[in-house]
């Protein structure tokens, strides 16, 4: 199987916005349904061997222990109760209205009752319309999101393969239903006093310094797969550095700057996995030494903090 194929925004961008969209209903069903984290944690989606996984939510929302999982093999939504009971519906063919009117009658029929206070997309175009209102987005082409999820997969055990390189504060490698991107991030121990505007999201995801990687599929900002890095708070100087490959770049980004690399550029190098982790460290080092992290302390060559074991 090749690793990395071709995914151009432009052959599957509608397929991707309906998509979306599915993932931000069932998003906020979790958000709703589960314990906070710090950093927002218990908010993104994880991978599985065929989709992506809600992971067990419930009990705080007063309902039974269950889950929701998107199947991109099959092309189903997935409902399970931890008393064993299941239910399922096909993805294709649904709007965004009609996916979100099914899922919660799917869970109802499970005895799920959940509540999602803000039941319409957030920081998307169409931000204040309901997704009941929704049959604009309709479109899910099973090809087109198999290979998402085959891309999404690949690139995460990449991100899994970096994180085994720091012993310090590390999310997992998670996929955020918010952005569409698959991101793991490495915490400093500085905390950030954001200002009272920027919102509990950002208020939240950095309240300590970070530096943070990730791949996403494109956007009106970025109109192709890439991954990225960046650092908050970004340290001045960081766009100076150096990168990995020579193709990568330091993207201007609202007030910051991304460390880029585009995936076409990578799906072309001999190794493209061993560039990708280099680009990740390229940018980890950048952004780490001009945080001041001591990174000799939190180094933790090939996941190994023993120092008596022999690496073979």
């Amino acid at each position: 199987m090749e690793l990395f194929p071709p995914i151009p925004l432009r052959e599957w961008s509608d397929t991707k916005e309906t998509l979306h969209r599915f993932l931000q209903i069932v998003g906020k069903i979790r958000l709703s349904a589960s314990p906070r984290r710090n950093h927002w944690w218990n908010v993104p989606f994880h991978l599985t061997g065929n989709g992506i996984t809600t992971r067990p939510m419930g009990l705080v929302d007063g309902n039974a222990m269950f889950t929701v999982d998107f199947d991109f093999v099959s092309h189903l939504l997935v409902a399970r109760t931890i008393d064993g009971r299941s239910a399922s519906f096909s993805l294709p063919g649904h709007s965004v209205s009609s996916f979100y009117r099914e899922t919660r009658a799917t869970l109802e029929g499970l005895g799920v009752h959940v509540r999602i206070p803000h039941p319409r997309p957030y920081d998307l175009p169409d931000a204040d319309r309901p997704f009941e209102e929704d049959t604009e987005h309709a479109t899910y082409d099973p090809n087109a999101a198999h290979r998402y999820w085959f891309v999404l997969s690949q690139v995460g055990m990449v991100l899994e393969e970096y994180a085994a390189g720091f012993s310090g504060k590390t999310s997992p490698v998670h996929h955020f239903w918010h952005t569409f991107d698959i991101a793991m991030t490495r915490f400093g121990s500085r905390a950030l006093d954001q200002p009272r505007e920027a919102g509990p999201l950002v208020r939240e995801a950095y309240s300590r310094d970070v530096v943070s990687f990730g791949f996403w599929f494109g956007d009106e900002t970025v109109a192709e797969p890439a991954f990225y890095a960046y650092v908050v708070p970004e340290p001045d100087g960081l766009a100076e550095r150096p990168l990995e490959p020579a193709r990568a770049e330091w993207a201007s980004s609202g007030q910051g700057h991304l460390a880029l690399l585009r995936y076409e550029h990578v799906r072309k190098e001999p190794d493209p996995r061993g560039v990708v982790l280099s680009f990740y460290e390229s940018a980890y080092r950048a952004g780490a030494d001009l945080l001041g992290w001591d990174v000799d302390a939190v180094d933790c060559p090939h996941g190994v903090t023993d120092p008596l074991c022999e690496i073979g």
